[in-house]
């Protein structure tokens, strides 16, 4: 035997004898992910109930709504280093708390910066979570597994946001069809916010039933309990003194992350990670979630009524899971990049579509249209838009973001990363509404230049990390 192979950590080829349990750790794991999706979408049936209890305008809505980013990014910037500190665990169940918390008052709120404020609280939570799910299952994860594995993380997102429209879609149902429509002493829109309390706490209690990150037990001397998580997720052939020596090895030459260890280069960041905030930044700047946020008001603005715009709100979330399992099924086949660059060209083409469309709407006497043809196409166009970002961007940014920072910095980098992706997220939501009553093809105009620009950026400095141990990150 050559020492090449010997060299290759036995965790890549080896299938662990209970992949059941590992894809059960990750699938936990991600319910922080669901929460996010849950939370971004359910807004979407309050809106109006929410602007007619505190009587406010398109704007400061648009700034409540959006209030959760601010809070995201910071949970993000904070998660890596509290979890250095205290555990990759522990940071999930902190999450789960804010989660509960922001549920109950968000359902209860006295005043507008009320809800705000625990929709801030609430953002934290997403922040966190957004950062631990994907660095916790790049740790736990077998390397023949992990692009799969880590791939959970944007489908329970694409999950929660269908699960929170069907609820909605049910609240409003037993409310009689009003936002504001009172069951059991609550409107109908506070019920929408509340329910969220139930996977919040389902996410705390599966955080005290899995096991703690190997590479952060090994880090506070909690060698043997370490061994046994190894282990569970990558079986018994693996020699586990081998891989404990090569999580030693590598984390020998590392020190707790702190800001100033991204730091270098000509530009403030080290490049990987502008890479890192690159990814997170595209992925937000084609305007995915003005689908999600402003879906049933977006295709109310070009002619559709309430009742359908749920129909279509619904279905496109549909084609967003379907491109996510798309997605999962081919990450560890085709690789991260060639993924990316697909949905890159897919998302520019369809947006081109959806612009060349918008551009056709008429207003007349209040009511607001598409011609048959226009209309048609608009509708497709969404659905191939999500379609292609789902089975790329979607799930490629939080594979990347997990795997592709060298061990000293990976935390740190991907709190980083995350909160730029949330200020990219805010961004976005609150420029829509002035960009589409300015002129509703232009602001697809904009995001159809975001799509093509990430294809340079994607050949240029995206590293693939297809195959590899997270040892070999550097």
């Amino acid at each position: 035997m050559t020492s090449t192979p010997q060299a290759q950590p036995e965790g890549r080829k080896a299938r662990p004898e209970h992949l059941s349990h590992v894809i059960f750790i990750a699938a936990a794991a991600a319910m922080g992910g669901f929460l996010f999706g849950y939370d971004s979408a359910v807004i979407n049936g309050a809106v109006v109930a929410i602007r007619d209890r505190f009587d406010v305008g398109s704007e400061v809505l648009a700034q409540v709504i959006a209030a959760a980013l601010i809070g995201c990014a910071i949970g993000a910037a904070t998660a890596g280093r509290i979890a250095d500190r205290i555990g990759r665990i522990r940071v999930m169940q902190i999450a789960a708390v804010l989660f509960t918390a922001s549920a109950l008052g968000s359902a209860l709120p006295f005043a507008l910066w009320d809800l705000a404020l625990w929709r801030v609280i609430g953002g934290i939570a997403i922040g966190m979570a957004s950062v631990i799910a994907p660095a916790y299952i790049a740790e736990v994860s077998p390397p023949a597994y992990r692009g799969r594995l880590a791939s959970f993380q944007q489908a329970a997102i694409v999950t929660g946001i269908a699960v929170s429209q069907l609820v909605n879609f049910g609240i409003l149902n037993l409310a009689g069809g009003e936002q504001r429509g009172e069951i059991g002493g609550l409107e109908a829109w506070q019920w929408m916010l509340g329910i969220m309390v139930v996977p919040a706490v389902l996410y705390g209690l599966l955080s005290f039933v899995i096991p703690e990150s190997p590479r952060y037990l090994i880090s506070v001397g909690r060698t043997e309990q370490a061994r046994k998580v190894l282990r569970d997720v990558e079986g018994t052939e693996v020699d586990l003194d081998k891989r404990v020596t090569e999580i030693e090895l590598n984390m020998r030459h590392e020190q707790k992350p702190t800001f100033k260890d991204l730091l270098g280069g000509k530009f403030l960041f080290l490049p990987i990670v502008w890479v890192g905030i690159g990814l997170s930044v595209f992925q937000q700047l084609v305007g995915i979630n003005v689908i999600f946020y402003y879906s049933s008001s977006l295709w109310q603005s070009v002619g559709i009524d309430p009742e359908s715009s749920f129909f279509y709100s619904f279905e496109t979330s549909i084609v967003n899971i379907i491109g996510t399992v798309i997605a999962m099924l081919l990450v560890d086949r085709i690789g991260r990049k060639p993924l990316a660059l697909i949905g890159s060209a897919g998302m520019a083409v369809s947006l081109g579509l959806a612009a060349w469309a918008f551009s056709y709407k008429t207003e007349v006497g209040g009511e607001v249209s598409l011609p048959s043809l226009q209309g048609t196409v608009a509708l497709f166009a969404a659905n191939f838009f999500v379609l292609f970002f789902a089975l790329s961007w979607g799930v490629v940014v939080w594979v990347l973001l997990g795997e592709m920072f060298p061990g000293k910095i990976r935390a740190a980098a991907l709190g980083v990363a995350a909160s730029a992706q949330w200020i990219a997220n805010w961004l976005i939501t609150v420029t829509f509404p002035p960009l589409s009553d300015w002129n509703l093809s232009g602001a697809y105009v904009i995001y159809t230049f975001f799509a093509l620009l990430s294809i340079p950026f994607i050949l240029k400095w995206v590293p693939e990390t297809k195959g590899k141990a997270l040892e070999e990150m550097g």
